[in-house]
């Protein structure tokens, strides 16, 4: 079996993780967000590709879910200690070794997708990793800083403002040029399931869709596309995708979710939509806006429930196969 994820950070990790347990020997490939890159006293930092990689080759922090596992912080407090900016934004001194083989790729010419097949050669994730363009993408919110409206890095929003400024858009800074990184395409072409996990969905799944190229492929595949909502009842999983929602006028739910990703058979992306039980109310309007709707656990406390929300996803896919 040929399977491709669109993946984000901390949710979509989580999520392979249990799906590689499910499918043992299959071929699995995922495109990872770079929009969320970074640039960082002169390091090239990719969080969503480091988390992916660290959470399927074993080296990820279990607490925190992302950075490294028993990271120390030599490097951030000599930083600090020259009053070097920004403070915000910790590398660890493990990672960071990361960053400084990145970057050191980077400026001898190679592409960003070739820099991450090389660093997974260490880690052996299990799948073949892809970023979602070799181009460079950055997500921007916009927000109001000292009384004026102004865009500044998702990083900056996130780690250092904990979300907690009112957003008002969301905007992807060099999108509209970024083509999709080499295999990207392909491997959505050649997939027998595509699946969208649990990750925020404008500021994750978002850029991955925004990649010219890339949407029109989903569009194209004679695999069955499905997705797991990020949303349970009136609030994300994890991160800031309600704030991110809300500042774009989208409602915060499970359902609404699903209806922005639209269905295929109406111009969208998604064949099926997995929800929470608790949100099993809403499976009639994405039935009627043409998704193949159904609810299950979607908390992904353990090996164990995450294993079986892989197996529940594929069950749907081979559901919408079976129906064609």
């Amino acid at each position: 079996m040929r399977i491709t994820v669109l993946s984000g950070g901390i949710g979509g990790a989580t999520f392979v993780r249990g799906l590689l347990d499910e499918v043992d020997g299959a071929d699995v490939t995922v495109v990872g967000n770079t929009a969320d890159d970074i640039w960082l006293f002169g390091l090239k930092v990719c969080p969503d590709l480091d988390t992916l990689m660290y959470t399927l080759g074993g080296g990820i922090d279990p607490e925190r879910r992302w950075g490294r596992a028993d990271e120390t912080w030599s490097v951030k407090e000599e930083l600090a200690a020259y009053g070097a900016q920004p403070t915000w934004f910790g590398l660890g001194d493990r990672d960071v070794a990361t960053h400084l083989v990145r970057t050191q790729m980077l400026a001898a010419g190679y592409a960003l997708s070739d820099v991450t097949r090389a660093l997974c050669v260490r880690w052996e994730p299990g799948v073949t990793l892809l970023p979602m363009t070799d181009d460079r993408v950055e997500t921007h919110v916009v927000v109001d800083d000292n009384g004026q409206r102004s865009a500044i890095h998702f990083q900056e929003y996130w780690v250092r403002h904990r979300a907690a400024i009112p957003a008002h858009d969301v905007v992807m800074i060099g999108i509209d040029d970024a083509k999709p990184a080499p295999g990207v395409v392909e491997a959505i072409a050649a997939a027998d399931v595509v699946i969208v996990p649990p990750s925020n969905p404008v500021v994750s799944v978002g850029p991955i869709l925004a990649v010219p190229g890339v949407t029109e492929a989903l569009r194209a595949t004679t695999a069955p596309v499905v997705g797991v909502s990020p949303i349970i009842g009136t609030g994300a999983v994890r991160g800031m995708a309600d704030q991110l929602l809300t500042a774009l006028g989208v409602e915060v739910s499970a359902g609404a979710v699903g209806a922005r990703y639209g269905a295929r058979a109406a111009g969208g992306v998604l064949d099926g939509w997995l929800v929470d039980t608790s949100d099993a109310s809403q499976l009639p309007a994405l039935e009627a806006a043409g998704l193949a709707a159904r609810a299950v656990p979607l908390y992904m406390t353990d090996p164990t429930t995450t294993r079986t929300l892989a197996a529940d996803t594929l069950a749907l896919a081979r559901e919408i196969g079976d129906a064609r």
